[in-house]
């Protein structure tokens, strides 16, 4: 057994060796736990290339390793106060010196079986991307320690009870007494503003602190509001800001011109600089009417190139900036793990961690390059339940190992890249609380936005999250219907989150956080706390040091909005991202030579929140179909009909006049456009027909080549099986509706990749 060299006092790193099927995140866990110390498996650090190698049964190679060493490294030199306990296989001596470079009083805890025993465990393991054929590669691989490595060894053959024991025995001499978890709430430690996301020098975190102390408790209180402003009226602004005092705003979108004078207006008023925060979810679109659409993040996700979801985020950044915004409600880290979820489908880079970490860092490092900071959602992570949270509480239901393989990881590595803000969803985490509150009752499983245990505990505790904490939205019914408004209000700050999203009733909800304060539900340690980090992020966009009229930019600076240039990326995402899903009936291609007449279905789903018409992508289908040569002929449902005047018709006419027996003699292909939403208004979209037995239904298919083409959720197919030729457009913008035509009929190649989410775990939706 090796001599243990001491570990830096009041931290401890513990690398948990071995080869595959050893044990490693189990012990490992159980070893973290009774330490009272974060655990992270290695494996989650892999990039995207590494996995996909593992899982065909590819050995890697030291190419492959060397960045994968260093990111390990790297986490456990990162490691909070505590320390860290990580798994990571590190067979030979030079991947263990390539981790201690950056750790250098890594201790190595390997555990060590027979080749009997390991071969038994890997081949009763599912769900890891490493196969047991791989076994023998690594026994060859492996390096034992040597007498100069800071380490020890362990015989897995011993009940696990006893491999935790005795690994714990061996640490005994570097690890602090493991903490009582059941009932204790650690308190966890206060901002510092001059370490990452803040970095704030002496200069500005002086600003921060005079600031706060010449505060009146009204302003300090109005600071942890986020107003949602529902007017561009300048009398509008004076009444929030002289009333409520405000920390930030999020406005209303509209013309470009228009809500840069409302910014302008907004800041000039404000005596604190306000964050003026966007939803820059798909480029600059969404955050003005006349904004740039690049992509949705799935479809940033659905290629090869990562550099996708970077220019999205460049041009989010340039776009929103020009506005004069400078805090980004992106990117999105969830992880579309349900196909039946509809809130994040569309809204996640895609169903894995790896895929997700990759794009969103590449978003993160594109809108970084303007003066921006951002806030990634929606903590603790959606993508597991099917439900929305603006319409009920819905849950992840991921146990404390599962979710820091996954979630978690995303968390970490995102944490460490430097975003500067997280948004807390109000999504419960029932094991991960019990995991902190052992044997909290169902009753009171909380969303995180009122959470403690998850704020506290593991945002700021094991994550070592040093940023700003901000609610989604307060109006949402997965908050309200958790406890009375007037008791909400003050908890979310209590909990741990720093800044409150959106005012129901502006008054009301600024009397609740008041008295909240008043009757020390918010402390005056916590109430600090949080302004140092609201002021904190402030100052680090370096608002304290420009005048109140140089906030915004000149008007000049919209002309980047729309350009011709962010267009033309947006064209070439389009033509990369358009997918293939199936063609299982070799339909395609199909040219106005082959097949000129059209018949064309547009499904809506119907009228959203927007109000905005959801068939008016249907004109531009039309447009781009009749400029390709086809002759079109546009389906109208019997409601169409009656609305343009027609009398007489119902469904059922509809349908005997539509499905006739020369359906084919009339046309030579049908076309199924849909953009179906609903967001934020039902708990989950599917396709809802305009009537019982609808005849835009794809009965069709068996009569003439059917292509159906989403132009948004990627899930349709449960809904029309029967359709042998499916596309992803991912957006209703012309761009991607002109791709999808090209290449239908074979003038591009599709490029775009799909995750098995699109089968929706039926069988007949391969056929």
């Amino acid at each position: 057994m090796n001599t243990i060299k001491p570990a830096t006092p009041g931290k401890l790193r513990v690398v948990v060796m071995g080869v595959s099927g050893c044990g490693k995140t189990t012990i490992g866990d159980l070893v973290a736990r009774e330490l009272g110390v974060p655990f992270l498996d290695g494996d989650s650090l892999h990039p995207v290339e590494n996995v996909a190698k593992m899982a065909a049964g590819t050995p890697l190679t030291d190419d492959d390793r060397w960045p994968w060493l260093a990111t390990v490294g790297a986490a456990l030199a990162q490691a909070g106060d505590g320390g860290l306990v990580l798994a990571c296989s590190a067979l030979r001596r030079s991947y263990r010196d390539a981790i201690r470079e950056q750790a250098p009083d890594t201790v190595f805890l390997h555990l060590h079986g027979t080749k009997e025993v390991l071969k038994a465990r890997t081949e009763g393991r599912t769900g890891h991307f490493m196969p047991p054929a791989l076994l023998d590669s690594q026994l060859a691989t492996l390096e034992p320690l040597e007498a100069d490595e800071a380490g020890f060894v362990v015989d897995i053959a011993a009940p696990v009870a006893d491999v935790v024991a005795a690994a714990l025995t061996n640490l005994a001499a570097v690890v602090r007494p493991a903490p009582d978890r059941a009932g204790t709430k650690p308190r966890q430690p206060g901002v510092d503003l001059a370490a990452p996301p803040f970095n704030l020098d002496g200069d500005a975190i002086a600003w921060v602190e005079g600031t706060i102390g010449a505060m009146t408790l009204e302003e300090k209180i109005g600071q942890l509001f986020i107003n949602h402003n529902n007017s561009y009226a300048p009398e509008y602004l004076d009444g929030v800001l002289d009333t409520y005092h405000v920390g930030g705003m999020r406005y209303r979108p509209g013309p470009s011109a228009a809500v840069q004078e409302h910014i302008r207006y907004a800041q000039s008023r404000s005596r604190i600089p306000l964050l003026v925060a966007s939803n820059p979810e798909m480029g600059g679109a969404g955050s003005c009417d006349d904004g740039t659409f690049v992509s949705t993040h799935l479809q940033a996700g659905s290629h090869p190139d990562k550099g996708i979801a970077r220019q999205m985020g460049q041009v989010a950044g340039v776009e929103t900036a020009a506005l004069g915004c400078n805090w980004a409600f992106a990117p999105i880290v969830d992880i579309h793990y349900n196909w039946r979820n509809t809130v994040v489908s569309t809204r996640a880079f895609g169903n894995t961690p790896e895929i997700v970490v990759e794009r969103a860092k590449e978003y993160f490092d594109g809108i970084s390059e303007s003066p921006t900071a951002c806030a990634m959602k929606h903590f603790p992570g959606d993508g597991v339940d099917e439900r929305d949270q603006h319409v009920v509480t819905s849950y992840n239901t991921f146990s404390y190992e599962e979710w820091n393989r996954t979630y978690g990881h995303v968390y970490r590595q995102m944490i460490a890249h430097g975003v500067q803000s997280i948004m807390v969803g109000h999504i419960g985490a029932p094991e991960l609380s019990r995991h902190f509150r052992p044997g909290l009752p169902d009753s009171e499983i909380l969303p995180a936005t009122l959470a403690p245990e998850l704020l506290q505990d593991l945002l700021r505790g094991e994550l070592g999250f040093n940023g700003l904490v901000l609610t989604d939205a307060s109006l949402m019914v997965g908050l309200t219907q958790a406890m009375k408004r007037k008791d909400l209000v003050p908890a979310t700050i209590a909990a741990g989150c720093d800044m409150f999203l959106f005012f129901r009733n502006p008054a009301e909800d600024f009397g609740y956080m008041m008295d909240g304060y008043k009757s020390g539900v918010i402390s005056e340690e916590r109430l600090h706390d949080a302004l140092r980090r609201i002021l904190g992020l402030k100052a680090s966009l370096g608002l304290h040091r420009k005048p109140l009229d140089e906030l915004v930019p000149p008007v000049e600076a919209l002309s980047v909005i729309g350009s011709e240039a962010h267009r033309a990326i947006a064209a070439d995402v389009a033509d990369k991202t358009v997918t293939l899903v199936k063609d299982t009936a070799g339909n395609l291609p199909i040219t106005a030579e082959t097949h000129p007449r059209i018949r064309l279905y547009g499904i809506s789903g119907g009228a959203d929140f927007t109000r905005a018409d959801p068939l008016a992508y249907l004109d531009t289908v039309k447009e781009e179909l009749e400029a390709a040569g086809f002759e079109v002929h546009v389906f109208r449902t019997a409601e169409q009909r009656e609305a343009a005047g027609e009398a007489g018709v119902n469904f059922m006419t509809v349908l005997a006049e539509e499905a006739t027996g020369d359906y084919p003699e009339k046309y030579d292909a049908a076309f199924v456009f849909a953009n179906v939403k609903g967001f934020a208004q039902e708990a989950a979209i599917r396709i809802k027909w305009s009537s019982p037995m609808a005849a835009e239904i794809p009965w069709y298919a068996t009569e003439v080549p059917t292509v159906f083409v989403s132009l948004n959720q990627p899930n349709h197919l449960i809904d029309v099986p029967m359709v042998r030729t499916a596309i992803h457009a991912h957006a209703g913008s012309r761009e991607a509706i002109r791709a999808a035509i090209e290449k239908i009929q074979g003038k591009s190649e599709f490029q775009g990749t799909f995750n098995d989410n699109v089968f929706c775990g039926s069988f007949d939706t391969r056929q």
